[in-house]
């Protein structure tokens, strides 16, 4: 599956399967997609960087890192230290994915203009 930001400057591939879609709703993964973080996951050895041009990378927390693009400000990866795995937003991949929602996180957190629905 292919992926990338909004200008292009940062580009994926990731090797199936890929981990059903997780929405997080606590404050940083609000604050940083501006809504909640829909994110779907897959271990580093099927994950590859085609293009990085833009890539930064912010080290939100002890736990994990956020990458992003520098020059559209795409918010695309979580990766967490020492998991080998990324978390890649679902939002940023290429055409129909056939993942759906699995779980909510964080669900006391998220914003009082929205609710969840589903399970």
């Amino acid at each position: 599956m292919k992926g990338g930001c909004l200008c292009g400057q940062v580009r994926f591939e990731a090797d199936a399967p890929l981990r059903d879609v997780f929405a997080c709703h606590c404050t940083q993964c609000r604050k940083t997609s501006g809504h909640f973080w829909a994110a779907t996951s897959v271990p580093l050895d099927r994950f590859r960087l085609t293009e990085d041009a833009g890539l930064r990378w912010f080290r939100s927390s002890t736990q994990a890192r956020r990458g992003f693009c520098g020059t559209c400000g795409s918010s695309l990866f979580w990766e967490p230290r020492g998991e080998g795995r990324i978390s890649i937003a679902a939002g940023a991949l290429d055409g129909a994915t056939g993942l759906h929602i699995a779980e909510h996180w964080h669900r006391d957190d998220k914003g009082d203009y929205y609710d969840i629905t589903n399970p």
